[in-house]
């Protein structure tokens, strides 16, 4: 079974999952587009994100507060494992029904919550290490008024940036995505 969530996060995954793989460890303390996350951070954040929101899938509850260090042996073959489990967790039409747990968001929120992650952290990092990138084209599209919609929130909780202001003359969708989450291509 398939949902279009899933769909995306597999879509998504096929972009982020090689530049986790082409991060060298002589970059894991390199700044990223994220100022509070350098490289190694911004890896633990991401292995949290697809491990947290397999058990979200399931309705468990989100808990983000303590972020483990997973960059040890086999880290990156580690991470590709873990993004298919929730690619696979999300694959089942139950869940994206009903409200989730302790966050009280309609589960395809939730669901919308780690392709944004998937998407925009897998440029934050790629951007890091001087890696090409190039977003999927259905998750940006399904990202951009999910982030229109959320980003007010997201910025009141810290989780996202103060938005750029401008985005260049003649930007394109994920430009805008980008800008919405506070960066700039």
């Amino acid at each position: 079974m398939t949902t279009q969530i899933s769909t995306l996060m597999a879509a998504a995954a096929e972009r982020t999952v090689p530049v986790v793989r082409g991060v060298r460890d002589e970059q894991l303390d390199d700044a990223t587009p994220c100022a509070e996350f350098r490289v190694r951070d911004l890896l633990n954040h991401l292995f949290q994100v697809v491990v947290v929101f397999q058990g979200a899938a399931r309705r468990e509850p989100l808990d983000m507060s303590n972020t483990p260090d997973s960059i040890a042996e086999g880290w990156r073959d580690r991470f590709a494992d873990e993004t298919e489990r929730m690619i696979a967790a999300w694959s089942d039409p139950d869940a994206l029904e009903g409200v989730s747990a302790g966050a009280g968001l309609p589960q395809a929120m939730v669901g919308n919550l780690a392709l944004a992650d998937l998407t925009i952290h897998g440029w934050d990092l790629a951007t890091a290490t001087a890696q090409p990138y190039t977003p999927h084209d259905g998750a940006v599209e399904a990202l951009l008024p999910f982030m229109e919609q959320m980003a007010p929130t997201g910025r009141k909780l810290g989780a996202f940036k103060n938005e750029v202001v401008e985005a260049p003359p003649g930007a394109g969708e994920f430009e805008q995505l980008l800008a919405l989450s506070g960066r700039k291509a």
